[in-house]
Parts: structure tokens; sequence; C-alpha cells
């Protein structure tokens, strides 16, 4: 598999699951980009070892950092390092994929578990876009860069889900209530369409990617499809996105979602 990247990459959440595999088949990728920075939480925390390693087994390519999508501090000094180390301070491809789950039936659910849930999945999101946007606006002006829009130009990719699809909601909501994740991420389509037209005329591609059902902590073991061919689409779909996928909303296999 060749996903065609190039440039500079920042993948968030990368500690574990979507995340990590990301890092490592971006690293594997026989075209890889020129930089990967794996952020999460805390990476010199016992839950990012294998991230550590995969770090020091690729040192000129992955530059790990502590950014905390609930914390401003974290998020601004992480954009102030990704700055420092590349050397025309521009990032081609920002992956939002920091997320976390609190299952809940309207029963279980009360403000502090919808605050919690829709603070990492939406306003995390907005908050580090916000924050790498000036790196993103360098590599979309930065002279050669292609006219059309494209994760190799400069694009901002978050990570959804089917359970955000308001119109499909019939089919699943009864074997996944899950009410902080699903409306949490449903919010998360809106503020990709609202930055896909806030930052179309600034040539950075906006869109969200349903990675499936994927055997992590939050799928589960019975999960149908492995982080590995999920991160294998979701990469294929990434590097083939054009003009015509701004504010889109699709599926690792590249399907359309109906918001």
């Amino acid at each position: 598999m060749c996903a065609r990247l190039s440039g500079s990459v920042l993948v968030t959440g990368s500690n574990r699951g979507i995340g990590l595999e990301l890092v490592r088949q971006l690293c594997e990728s026989p075209c890889p980009p020129t930089h990967i920075f794996a952020a999460c939480r805390d990476p010199d925390g016992p839950n990012a070892k294998v991230l550590r390693d995969l770090a020091l087994k690729h040192p000129q390519l992955v530059t790990t950092l502590c950014l905390d999508t609930t914390n401003q501090g974290t998020i601004a000094e992480a954009a102030r390092l990704v700055g420092d180390q590349l050397k025309d301070g521009s990032l081609n491809l920002l992956i939002n994929n920091a997320a976390i789950n609190i299952p809940g039936s309207l029963a279980d659910t009360g403000e502090k578990e919808m605050m919690e849930v829709f603070l990492t999945n939406t306003v995390g999101p907005m908050l580090v876009t916000k924050e790498f946007l000036p790196h993103l606006r360098t590599a979309a002006s930065r002279p050669g860069a292609q006219s059309e829009m494209s994760c190799r130009r400069a694009a901002v990719v978050n990570v959804s889900t089917l359970f955000s699809s308001i119109q499909r909601c019939h089919e699943t909501f009864l074997r996944a209530p899950m009410y902080p994740y699903r409306v949490s991420k449903a919010a998360l389509n809106m503020l990709t369409r609202c930055l896909s037209e806030d930052l179309r005329a600034d040539g950075i591609l906006v869109m969200a990617l349903h990675p499936g059902w994927v055997q992590t902590d939050m799928g589960g073991p019975q999960a149908p499809l492995s982080t590995e061919d999920s991160v294998k689409g979701m990469l294929n779909v990434i590097s083939s996105l054009s003009d015509q996928h701004v504010g889109a909303l699709l599926d690792w296999e590249g399907k359309s979602i109906p918001w």
C-alpha cells in the first residue's frame, strides 16, 4: 500500500487504536510523508510505550508530542513545537482522531457525561484546528503548491462515525444508544461542514471520515474490522481526496454517509 502522502502529518490520539495504527502504517509506507507528528495526552506514560518504540525505530520520521485536546495550553505548545521543527512552518495534514466514549442510555446519561464527551470529541478538534491553522495556511499557500485541494496541499480530516448520522439513526440506535458519543460526533459533523466552508478560500480541504466498527478499546473485540484493515482503507481514502470531497462524510471504503 502506498498512501501517496507527502509533506508533514499530525495525528492526535496516536498512542493506541486507530491513531497508533495510522502512525505505524504511515511509517511503513513505501512513500511515507516527510514527517509525522504523533500527539497524545501523555507520550511519556505507560500507555504510550508502543508509540515511543515506533518513534525510536523511525527517529528521522516521527516526533511525539504532548497534546491534550481538552487543554488549550498543551495544544498551543504543540503547535509552537511543530512550527519550530518544520523548516517552512507548513503542516499538510491534520488528522483529528482523539476521542472518548462514555456509553449511556437516556436514563444513565447526565450533564457530566455529555459535557465530558462533547469537550473531547467536538470542542477539542475545533481548538486543535484553530491553533494549527497558521501552519495549514502556510502549506496551502506555499510557492509551488498544487491548485487542487488535497492532503498533499493542506487538509483536515476529522474522524467521525456512522453513529453520527441523523438520517441513519433508526438503523443503529437500538444496538448502541450511546447518547454522549452520538451527539458529540453529530456536532463534529457540523463543525466539519463549517470549517470546510470557512477554509475553502484558503485552499484547505476539510472532511470527516468514519473508520468502521473497529477492534479497538472503544470498538471492542467483537468488532468485525481490524485496525490494520480500517487504517489501510482510511489512508487510501485520504490520499485520494480532492475538491469534490470538501465537507464530505465518507467511510473507510470511500462510500458517502448521509448526514
